[in-house]
């Protein structure tokens, strides 16, 4: 008897995946729920779990294959592996596009022919294009780890790509430049993550009325009040006191004075929320996701640093899934942590505003009639203008201006 192995439902509004690797080959044993194949969706990375235990059939599709959901994978067989896990042969397919059209590259072989490749190992490979069967792995079993992913890119950005020869033409062509010593050049194909990364980018230039307003923030009185107790709710809480928990309470604090910053455009309707879920944009290998911290005007400080810590964390293995990433009414993007001092950040559709945070530096301002040195960032706040006005959107980024320079604000809700 065999079983049917399909696309499962990835989530809402998500219909279709990329085959991004095959984790099993045809004619090897495999254990219920194991994971047989990785996909790749808009948003996140997916591993299909085996139904059933027994042997891994024909591969009805290729990496690199776009496929819908509940569309046929493959089956598993009832049965033991053929010696030396000798594959099934596939189907007869149509005839596809070029190979070049496939992102993904293949998964390393051990000496049986299995490769199982974690997620933060699959990131890595198609984040830096490298070929898994050309690493030695260091990890149990000779498997391959991130490290070793990331030591072969570095080995190969360090090395110059041999010149490759190309054939010589069928008919009289002008002669090709030669290649220059040093200057090489290297085609990867984009993820399905950086290509909706793209499109949703692009969509929101071309249908919102994008306009962004800065302000300045005194980071004094955060700073203060971090460096006095960061020690205390560690120890109490168990995760570290950032400056995030300050920004997204005072967001809270401005959307619920100026409801149109936390609303949505839908069709010929605004849709406003009684709630807030603030998008936290998160660096990932293979790009900037946004996972939501749910009901943040509801949360402690110490449950927004756990959220926002858990999310980072499941960001860097790969691990985030479609429902943390679903929803949300409004995002926090923070360029300072990688050095940003200003910029124009973008919404993130269908919402509305989205603020961005930049790096924190000691400039001169004007004290009380004097001149003296403080810890400033530059805030930004993008908003939709079909929505949002300008006075509304100066006001809710100077409440969170103000709340951030006199954190007291934050506790009897001014």
């Amino acid at each position: 008897m065999s079983i049917e192995v399909k696309v499962p439902t990835l989530g809402e509004s998500v219909s279709e995946a990329t085959i991004g690797t095959w984790l099993k080959k045809p004619g090897e044993a495999v254990a219920l729920d194991e994971p047989i194949a990785s996909l790749e969706t808009d948003k996140v990375a997916v591993d299909v779990p085996s139904p059933a235990a027994g042997v891994m059939g024909a591969l009805l599709v290729k990496e690199g294959d776009t496929v819908n959901v509940g569309a046929l994978l493959t089956t598993i067989e009832d049965g033991v592996p053929a010696a030396g896990n000798e594959p099934v042969a596939p189907r007869e397919e149509a005839p596809r596009a070029p190979a070049s059209d496939t992102i993904a590259p293949k998964a390393a072989e051990g000496e049986d022919g299995a490769a199982v490749l974690s997620p933060a190992v699959r990131r890595a490979v198609l984040e830096h294009g490298i070929d898994p069967s050309s690493v030695k792995g260091t990890g149990k079993d000779g498997r391959l780890t991130k490290e070793d992913v990331l030591a072969a890119a570095q080995s190969k950005q360090a090395s110059p790509a041999p010149a490759v020869s190309a054939p010589a033409p069928a008919a009289p062509a002008a002669p090709a430049a030669a290649p220059v010593a040093g200057r090489n050049e290297e085609r990867v194909r984009m993820t399905r993550l950086r290509q909706t990364i793209a499109k949703r980018l692009k969509s929101a230039q071309e249908t919102a009325a994008l306009l962004t307003t800065f302000n300045d923030v005194d980071m004094s009185a955060v700073m203060a009040a971090r460096d006095k107790y960061k020690d205390v709710f560690e120890k109490k809480h168990g995760v570290k006191l950032g400056f995030m928990s300050f920004f997204a309470k005072a967001s809270c604090l401005a959307l619920k004075d100026i409801p149109s910053v936390n609303a949505q455009i839908q069709g010929e309707e605004i849709v406003y929320f009684d709630y807030v879920d603030i998008s936290v944009a998160v660096s990932a290998p293979n790009g900037l996701v946004v996972p939501v911290v749910r009901d943040a005007d509801k949360l402690s400080f110490a449950g927004i640093e756990k959220a926002i810590g858990d999310f980072g964390k499941k960001a860097r293995e790969g691990t985030l899934t479609m429902a943390d990433m679903a929803g949300g009414t409004f995002t926090i993007s923070n360029g300072g942590v990688f050095g940003g001092l200003m910029s124009t950040p973008i919404i993130n559709p269908p919402q509305s505003a989205v603020l961005g945070l930049h790096r924190i530096e000691d400039r001169p301002v004007v004290r009380n009639g004097e001149i003296v040195i403080r810890p400033m960032m530059y805030i930004a706040l993008s908003y939709d203008h079909r929505l949002i006005d300008g006075r509304e959107a100066v006001t809710a980024l100077k409440t969170i201006k103000e709340a951030i320079e006199d954190p007291t604000r934050l506790l009897i809700d001014m």
